[in-house]
């Protein structure tokens, strides 16, 4: 158990920093990786936790550059869905949506490399939709950071101002799921030791990810985005079928 909580805290490092890097958070990252080893429940618990703390950190180094008005739009929808998400998480089947979620996911970002960006208007019906459906997939699947970074970069937003927008959203999303994770038993007593080493993570990957990210071009972040998103969704997609076709 101890070196299942080793690897645990060197993944969740190594995806903050790379969640700062594309700007919407490690969970994308995080989730999938920790649930070839750990519990799903147990992985949406802990991540939720972590990613409180994940969310302070980033809106303390990146403060100065949110983008208030698409924080609102896109945040607000978030929050309440991603409520209903977590209450259906024990009534609809985690992998075939996971699978089916992901193939969308891929397709959406792999159109966007092709249409240089573009195939997403920067309306505010798209970032209350966008807002919905990256909430909703939070709280079902533990990470909605893929819609959401695809919805972001349709509005070409600074590197900075992305990655703090991002936060401050993913901040109510988090907190609200981490509630409801927390009264249906997904995060329990035992792991609240796990709490300071994962202040420690978060603080620690998003000031490397911040002094990472003054490195990259802004043209080459926005790609960066998309290009974790595609490597992700191809992940997930191998995962499931090497699980239910190979093995």
């Amino acid at each position: 158990m101890q070196e299942k909580y080793a690897l645990f805290f060197i993944l969740a490092l190594l995806a903050e920093i790379l969640g700062t890097l594309s700007g919407f958070g490690s969970s994308i990252l995080f989730v999938p990786l920790a649930s070839l080893f750990l519990d799903f429940k147990l992985v949406l618990g802990i991540t939720a936790v972590f990613h409180v703390f994940s969310n302070l950190s980033k809106l303390i180094l990146f403060q100065k550059n949110i983008e208030k008005n698409i924080a609102i739009r896109l945040g607000i929808p978030a929050v309440i869905f991603v409520f209903l998400g977590a209450l259906l998480i024990d009534y609809i089947p985690q992998e075939e949506t996971e699978i089916l979620i992901n193939a969308a996911i891929l397709i959406m970002a792999l159109y966007l490399v092709f249409k240089g960006g573009k195939s997403i208007a920067q309306t505010r019906t798209n970032l209350y939709i966008g807002g919905g459906i990256s909430g909703f997939l939070a709280g079902l699947v533990g990470t909605g950071g893929a819609i959401r970074g695809l919805v972001l970069s349709a509005f070409n937003l600074e590197k900075e101002i992305f990655i703090a927008t991002s936060a401050m959203i993913d901040m109510g999303v988090d907190s609200t799921r981490a509630m409801v994770y927390v009264f249906n038993g997904y995060f329990k007593l035992e792991h609240l030791i796990l709490i300071p080493f994962l202040i420690i993570i978060s603080f620690l990957g998003t000031y490397i990810g911040k002094i990472m990210v003054k490195k990259i071009p802004e043209k080459a972040f926005h790609y960066l985005v998309i290009s974790i998103i595609v490597l992700v969704s191809l992940f997930q997609i191998g995962s499931y079928f090497y699980t239910h076709l190979i093995r």
